[in-house]
């Protein structure tokens, strides 16, 4: 049996109960991506054309700082990677999570929760920063049940 890490970013917390839930319901550890500035709720308003993720996400090529905080990637052969959705994609910080380490040879399975969008363009946009990794899409796990999560995180 592989050894599975449960990896996730939430910024109102969302995202963190079902990283929770899916990690307890598979014995797997869990790590908080955690930006080395916290995102406020102006700083989240996506009707805000200024705000600090309207201006990340506009350019591809920004990568959030992260909190150093130590993880050893190597000891786990699967990944499920959890974040909000933000303008159909991963936040940046999804991004700069993955190039801070090397993922080669781990199946990353994707989960996500949002307000209304699928993955878009996530897997794509992701591949280019955890060369070596296979990337899979995986189910979007809000307004769904703890026991729809539990499952979902046992299937994969």
């Amino acid at each position: 049996m592989s050894k599975k890490l449960v990896a996730y970013f939430s910024a109102s917390g969302v995202t963190k109960n079902v990283a929770e839930t899916a990690a307890a319901a598979i014995g797997a550890d869990i790590y908080e991506i955690e930006p080395k500035v916290l995102y406020t709720k102006a700083d989240l308003d996506w009707m805000d054309k200024n705000s600090r993720s309207s201006v990340e996400m506009r350019d591809k090529k920004y990568r959030p700082e992260m909190k150093d905080t130590a993880l050893d990637v190597s000891q786990y052969d699967e990944i499920l990677l959890g974040f909000p959705i933000w303008w159909y994609v991963a936040p940046t910080i999804i991004n700069t999570f993955l190039e801070k380490h090397d993922f080669s040879g781990k199946t990353i399975t994707l989960f996500a929760t949002s307000g209304g969008s699928g993955f878009g363009n996530t897997v794509k946009e992701l591949m280019p920063s955890a060369a070596g990794a296979d990337i899979k899409e995986g189910k979007i796990l809000n307004h769904v049940s703890k026991k729809a999560i539990e499952e979902w995180a046992m299937s994969v």
